[in-house]
């Protein structure tokens, strides 16, 4: 069973296809909206400020996107043997669960905004959520393929609408709020 990799890929290929060239796209898209807020700016904030507000918001939001990319990428591999996929997996999965640990590190030392509930919701748990998701499986892809598919498969969707999600509350208050505002 563990070395019949394209049996059990075969079957998801569109479907990461799918979601790879969303995840892209829309890396795209928030290189557009940063680009455009940057300009929008009239008044400087503290430069330590902003950084901060990029490293606890934008950043972790196109860092989703990269890894549902990167685990639509691994599955459309042409693999042999599934450990091989499941060990990038998995690393990712890992480098997902320490990477949400420092957003929330970083959410915590926040000075130019105080996050509210819904805020620690989607950008610390859902994403660690989806991470362990995606580690568990990563760990059980060469044992019990089918299950640990639709387990990354379901963290991948959720790490895309997390990051849509995500996106649209950074647009939005920067639209309303602005970049240089407390709110």
């Amino acid at each position: 069973m563990i070395e019949d990799a394209p049996h059990f890929l075969a079957s998801w290929s569109n479907f990461y296809v799918m979601t790879g060239s969303s995840a892209a796209a829309l890396v795209g898209l928030m290189f557009v909206v940063i680009t455009l807020v940057t300009r929008m700016e009239t008044v400087q904030m503290e430069t330590s400020q902003r950084m901060d507000g990029v490293a606890t918001y934008s950043t972790p939001t196109v860092t989703h996107f990269g890894a549902a990319l990167f685990i639509s990428a691994v599955l459309e591999a042409p693999w042999h043997l599934l450990i091989d996929a499941a060990f990038l997996i998995g690393l990712c999965g890992l480098f997902g669960v320490v990477y949400v640990a420092r957003v929330i590190v970083r959410t915590r030392r926040l000075t130019a905004y105080s996050p509210d509930p819904e805020d620690w919701l989607w950008y610390t748990i859902v994403p660690l959520v989806a991470y362990g998701a995606v580690f568990i499986g990563a760990v059980l892809l060469p044992v019990m393929p089918v299950r640990a598919l639709f387990t990354i498969a379901g963290a991948v969707v959720l790490l895309i609408f997390t990051g849509i999600r995500n996106a649209w509350d950074v647009v939005t208050y920067l639209a309303v709020v602005g970049p240089n505002r407390q709110g």
